[in-house]
């Protein structure tokens, strides 16, 4: 993806830097503090063994590719442990910088992990906030740290670096240079904040880009995108969105009700998610071509601007240099072969700027956790429940009214540990009486309710106070959530 273009920061007003929180001091996970750990270990010439993740099968949880006999024939190991097979080299955490083409998908069916993990390795500085680069094995204590944005804030993960191997082989993602493993840790460590390795099955790459940056998600669908003539502005979309170094990701639909992995005529998988790893034009820019990047690190395209096809013969040498012929799992197709044979993509930034490819307005962002308890703030459909009681928030939003220029998060927070466990409730301090919505019109009419972590509107506002009200879609239903407001820096929230 093009390293051109910068974007801009966003302007915290919750977690200024330096508190508990902010990415420049994550909050400690399970109460794990790495450096103390790290350094207690050393001194002690012991290596750290992570209890709270431990490493047997109770952190492997109940994965759908091993039977229970396979089960307990996991083996956990340290890399220190040459159990990898032709394998001489000692092992190292990251070598010559990380690149998407480090790694392969393994048991676990976490490919929109991986996908995201793909689209991460061109984002140098957020890398280095997921994954500290300074980590070696020459310091060695069996211990190692990532840090992920859960839920309003910064998180530091601690883990030990027992993996899990059947057969001498890893179990999970492998790094193909064999002895390299910032990725299968890194798998890990987010296997530990979701629960186990088999919660990490299934999901959508979307969620861990939000993990990785802290910021924004839209996602489009692609067919609908195509079918109503909209190639231009999706195109115009992921232009801005690899100018402004956002991270692209998408996946293939089932194939008939199964989410299985089958791989079609085309060299697709189905029910496959893949990284967008770059955009560029040929033929005058008649012909608009996607680089996608398959998790596998291998499988690729079968059809028209895959590696073998001979439309890159009829090109200029600068654009026939694009393509590398080799099996790596990264290809090129046509914007319209993409809309059809992908079912969606999603664009993640730090902030709002690929939205209209302004790279230098700044953006404020205020976050908000909030609760829904029944009989107080739980009131359900605003159309259909009792209105005095519902949590709301009270805005003013000054500046001059912009095309799009104010964009609401409303995120739910698990009330398990487990993620394959967590279901997400139907969803769009004090109460309001029922006067005021009777006599105060509501900017959005109609509402949809959906399943999802997370819901994102974008809306234009004129200055003035607003009240934002976050509800699900039944009455006393409890939980909690995270409302992040992004506006621009022409506007001013108080």
């Amino acid at each position: 993806m093009s390293e051109s273009g910068s974007c801009t920061s966003i302007i915290n007003l919750r977690y200024q830097d330096g508190s508990e929180g902010s990415s420049s001091n994550p909050a400690k996970f399970k109460n794990q503090d790495y450096a103390q750990l790290k350094d207690n270990y050393r001194r002690r010439r012991q290596l750290f063994v992570d209890s709270a993740f431990p490493p047997n099968n109770r952190s492997l949880g109940d994965l759908p590719s091993l039977t229970s006999w396979q089960e307990d024939d996991v083996e956990w190991l340290r890399p220190s442990v040459k159990y990898t097979q032709n394998i001489s080299d000692e092992p190292t955490f990251c070598t010559k910088g990380a690149s998407r083409f480090d790694f392969g998908q393994g048991s676990v069916g976490n490919c929109w992990f991986l996908a995201a993990i793909s689209s991460l390795t061109f984002q140098k500085r957020l890398m280095a906030q997921v994954v500290p680069l300074d980590q070696s094995f020459s310091d060695y204590a069996g211990i190692f740290h990532f840090r992920f944005w859960r839920f309003g804030k910064w998180v530091d993960v601690v883990i030990d670096d027992y993996l899990p191997t059947y057969n001498k082989q890893l179990l999970s993602v492998h790094c193909k240079g064999g002895n390299e493993f910032w990725v299968p840790l890194m798998e890990k460590a987010y296997a530990k904040v979701c629960g186990t390795y088999a919660d990490m099955s299934s999901g959508l790459p979307s969620e861990a880009c939000k993990d990785f940056t802290g910021g924004v998600n839209m996602t489009y669908s692609l067919r609908r995108e195509h079918t109503y003539g909209h190639d231009d502005e999706l195109w115009l979309q992921l232009s801005r969105a690899t100018g402004c170094k956002s991270m692209v990701c998408c996946g293939t639909p089932p194939k008939g009700g199964s989410n299985a992995n089958t791989i079609g005529h085309t060299g697709l998988v189905d029910s496959h998610a893949y990284s967008v790893t770059g955009v560029t034009e040929c033929y005058g820019s008649t012909v608009r071509l996607v680089r996608l990047m398959n998790p596998w690190g291998k499988q690729e395209w079968q059809g028209e601007w895959s590696d073998k096809s001979d439309l890159w013969d009829r090109v200029r040498p600068e654009d026939r240099e694009k393509c590398a012929d080799r099996e790596d799992g990264e290809f090129w197709m046509k914007l319209e072969d993409f809309c059809y044979y992908f079912s969606m993509a999603s664009i993640s930034c730090e902030n709002p700027n690929f939205l209209d490819g302004d790279l230098d307005v700044q953006w404020q962002c205020m976050i908000y956790d909030g609760k829904w308890v029944a009989g107080r703030s739980a009131g359900g459909n605003v159309n259909n429940c009792e209105p005095s009681s519902f949590f709301y928030f009270q805005q003013s939003f000054q500046g001059k009214c912009s095309d799009k220029n104010i964009l609401l998060s409303l995120m739910q927070k698990p009330q398990q540990e487990y993620r394959k466990k967590i279901r997400y409730f139907p969803t769009p301090a004090g109460r309001l009486g029922s006067s005021f919505f009777r006599r105060n019109r509501p900017i959005k009419r109609s509402q949809q309710y959906s399943s999802e972590r997370e819901l994102i509107e974008l809306h234009s506002l004129e200055p003035g106070e607003y009240v934002i009200i976050p509800s699900t879609m039944k009455a006393y239903t409890p939980g909690e959530f995270v409302l992040s407001v992004f506006t621009k820096s022409d506007a001013k929230i108080t």
